[in-house]
């Protein structure tokens, strides 16, 4: 009989439920055993619909690390609580899965990694967006070397008017910051994957409230509340990579603009260009003449199970389950998921200083 692997699910609020729970119940090699809340009834109500009949339920993480049954842990709290709850559970011989981003700051992400070296147990990070059909297409031409040597890219995150009006997504001290932290760090995540380059040279950023402060403002989830929103509502980075190539990173939740796209990348290399505006298109130059061709996603499987149906989110829990029962790799990696972290710090710390940041 194939290993079942005993899931514990700690913060059973809005990602867990939208994304983790509902992800792992459509696998047949997982149990979700015991869900963690600070509120207790949220954590009931999560094991009443996703746990065994016997699943526990608790209020302390600290308290359910103590089940040597249990063997995986996905994190699934506001930011600053990521770092001591992946720690204490590596620490306690658990895999661990930990929302995005890694962490609230670099440190604390650095502290993971470190923690998931010297444990030796898996570590990853819930970048979902590099399991869509779109990035899966993408990444496997990036690697092909249609596009040759990528030495630009732009990384997507901007929305017109959707402020995120619920749980801690306007508390800096609890998120670390609002846009770019939240949805800059998929578009992040996306770019650096597909160009393969995590060794980043220095930063500018500049981060801005200027619609924060505004009342009754439209927005997608009805008006926010000035008075609670203490992170910027738009935060742009020019990031230089040590080989050279340069990244331009944009984020908002709140900006006058009708180009809207958020987890995207743009590539541009010296054999051919991609992008995700309006679909997946490649484009280059072939027999003296330019071409674009836009990619059909509609037919076929993705890269890894081809001839499956799966959303990106299923298909996350899946790679992740069986890198942890065949002993691979997971395809979000901790350290790249560290550089991501470091990228997004120094953008904010450009901002306040006004200055570049330099990683050497």
């Amino acid at each position: 009989m194939s290993k079942i692997l005993k899931i514990a699910i700690v913060g059973t609020g809005g990602i867990a439920n939208g994304k983790h729970m509902p992800s792992l119940a459509t696998l047949d090699n997982v149990e979700q055993v015991a869900f963690v809340d600070i509120i207790e009834d949220k954590a009931k109500l999560a094991a009443k619909e996703y746990g065994t009949p016997d699943a526990k339920v608790y209020t302390d993480y600290r308290e359910m690390l103590k089940d040597p049954s249990i063997d995986v842990v996905q994190v699934c709290t506001p930011n600053d609580a990521h770092a001591d709850i992946a720690i204490a559970a590596l620490e306690a011989g658990k895999h661990v899965m930990s929302e995005k981003p890694m962490a609230k700051t670099a440190a604390d992400a650095k502290r993971m990694l470190d923690a998931s070296i010297k444990t030796g147990k898996k570590l990853t990070v819930g970048y979902n967006n590099r399991f869509r059909p779109d990035s899966q297409h993408l990444k496997k031409v990036v690697d092909a070397g249609t596009l040759g040597e990528i030495y630009f890219a732009k990384a997507h995150a901007i929305r017109r008017r959707a402020v995120p009006t619920w749980g801690v997504f306007l508390d800096e001290e609890k998120q670390g910051g609002g846009p770019l932290i939240d949805i800059g760090t998929h578009a992040l995540d996306l770019t650096l994957w597909m160009m393969n380059n995590y060794e980043p040279k220095s930063v500018m950023g500049a981060s801005y409230h200027k619609l924060s402060q505004r009342e009754n403002a439209a927005n997608a989830w009805g008006p926010w509340d000035p008075k609670k929103f203490t992170v910027e509502d738009s935060a742009f980075g020019f990031i230089t990579m040590k080989n050279g190539a340069t990244i331009i990173l944009e984020s908002s939740w709140a900006l006058n603009t009708l180009n809207v796209d958020e987890a995207k990348c743009s590539l541009s290399g010296t054999e051919g260009g991609a992008d995700m505006i309006g679909g997946l298109r490649i484009n280059g130059e072939q027999h003296s003449r330019l071409y674009t061709q836009e990619v059909d996603l509609k037919a076929g499987g993705v890269a890894f199970y081809s001839g499956k149906t799966e959303n990106d989110s299923t298909l996350e829990a899946r790679m992740w389950i069986d890198a942890i029962l065949n002993d691979t790799d997971p395809v979000v990696l901790p350290q790249q998921a560290f550089i991501v972290s470091q990228i997004l710090e120094a953008i904010y710390d450009s901002a306040k200083s006004g200055k570049a940041i330099y990683f050497d």
